[in-house]
């Protein structure tokens, strides 16, 4: 049998970072994941899920420092439906995703909350430009000497 579940989702909220009495970190967010469309793309509307989304112990920690509302994430794990019974006795059932391993998955920025460009219109206003890394080097010389 095989229970595995890949997401890719915004997180809506923080992070939100609990002990058990044995002093075991657990983490509780949830993703906000897009479904895709279907063969007919004009008459449908595109639906989001929110998916509840635990983690225990190191990757507990890891997301409690480094996750924010706002940020696109891949959580890998398994699906988990829990039983339980409410205060007033009534019979209630939790799906939620058991985390096993998260990812960033997008570039860092200073501010989730910001769009790209909006950042980067702040940036320009302060005077300081983006840095912009390049695996390639400058040809210096006239072009008829290229070898294309």
């Amino acid at each position: 049998m095989l229970n595995k579940a890949i997401l890719m989702g915004r997180l809506t909220r923080d992070p939100e970072l609990k002990h058990t009495q044995s002093n075991i970190p657990v983490v509780t967010f949830t993703l906000a994941v897009d479904r895709g469309f279907g063969r007919n793309q004009e008459t449908q509307q595109q639906t989001t899920d929110f998916i509840n989304i635990v983690a225990w112990r190191n990757t507990a920690e890891f997301v409690s420092k480094y996750f924010r509302k706002g940020q696109l994430v891949a959580v890998s794990g398994r699906i988990q439906v829990r039983n339980w019974k409410d205060r007033d006795d009534n019979n209630r059932v939790s799906v939620e995703v058991v985390a096993d391993e998260c990812y960033f998955a997008e570039p860092k920025r200073s501010d989730y909350s910001a769009s790209p460009q909006i950042q980067e219109e702040e940036d320009t206003k302060s005077g300081s430009m983006p840095e912009v890394r390049s695996e390639f080097e400058e040809l210096i010389g006239e072009d008829d000497e290229l070898p294309f």
